[in-house]
């Protein structure tokens, strides 16, 4: 079974993927460009469809998820019913798997505190602004820009005050498209960086060893919270690895995998309920204040368009 875009210390998907070759030891997993955004993993479908290096599944956030299932072979795991409506599609093209809330990271060792938007516009921040990706290809890139939209004043329906914002962050010297990655982290090519709280405490956890302290703050209204999704490749070359991959993802164990990394896997509430959810990871989890930002499919195809 092929995988892509599933860094080991995304949402600790590690853990999920080491559990899922221990269910199932026959199967071989071959990890495709971790770093890819969720509209590379699309290309690398067309790249290369009909061969066997094309990927079965996919992880992508929702703008990509919708204006995508073209390209997706419906499938309703059997913990579908679990599922809030409107958190997949009703044909099962894609279904949510977990979120995160953005939020803004830095290096606190090197900058102090920020506690505003315009805090990064000070010269000091020079070259080092960065989001996760490009907007209107990652999901994690494509919220960021929305958080920052938020907190200039701005809201779903007027993206003005967040291009305006970018727009004197670069003027200011201060935004690079540079790629994020741990590497760029640690060497403070990225010294600032929107990003979801999962990937945060990653960094953050990675950071404490080499002596770094790295922080990561949400703003109350400014939250913005957005699920992945978990999609199958119409062209899979493994289809009913794909299956069994998508079934092995809803099930408590890999649920709780997720939420140990930082995220809020989707079947959270429904793992309250029956007793299943981690309690340990359940006390520390970073929650929601207030209502998160959150938008409509016909939002994010509206907005990346």
């Amino acid at each position: 079974m092929n995988v892509i875009a599933l860094p080991h210390d995304w949402s600790n998907y590690g853990e999920v993927i080491e559990g899922f070759k221990k269910k199932y030891p026959e199967i071989k997993v071959t990890e495709l460009n971790p770093n890819a955004s969720s509209k590379e993993e699309l290309d690398a479908a067309k790249t290369n469809k009909g061969i066997d290096a094309a990927p079965d599944v996919f992880d992508v956030g929702q703008s990509i998820a919708a204006t995508s299932t073209d390209y997706f072979a419906p499938y309703k795991v059997q913990a579908w019913d679990k599922i809030p409506d409107g958190q997949k599609d009703a044909n099962g093209a894609y279904y949510a798997d977990y979120t995160g809330i953005m939020s803004v990271g830095w290096n606190a060792d090197k900058y102090g505190d920020i506690n505003s938007l315009d805090d990064l516009l000070d010269p000091k921040f020079a070259g080092t602004v960065a989001v996760n990706g490009k907007p209107a290809e990652a999901g994690a890139a494509f919220n960021g820009y929305l958080m920052a939209n938020q907190l200039a004043g701005g809201d779903i329906n007027n993206l003005q005050p967040g291009l305006d914002f970018f727009k004197k962050l670069q003027e200011a010297g201060n935004l690079t498209t540079v790629d994020v990655t741990n590497g760029t982290i640690d060497s403070g090519q990225t010294g600032v960086v929107f990003d979801w709280t999962y990937n945060q405490a990653s960094y953050k956890k990675e950071l404490k060893d080499k002596g770094v302290n790295w922080k990561y703050k949400t703003f109350p209204k400014a939250q913005v919270v957005s699920y992945y999704n978990q999609a199958i490749n119409k062209d899979a070359p493994h289809p009913a690895a794909a299956r069994l991959w998508e079934e092995y993802l809803y099930t408590a164990d890999a649920q709780n995998l997720w939420f140990k990394g930082g995220a809020n896997p989707v079947l959270l509430d429904s793992m309250k309920e029956d007793g299943t959810v981690n309690q340990a990871t359940l006390k520390d989890a970073i929650t929601i204040e207030g209502e998160p930002v959150s938008y409509t499919n016909d939002d994010s195809t509206r907005i990346t368009e």
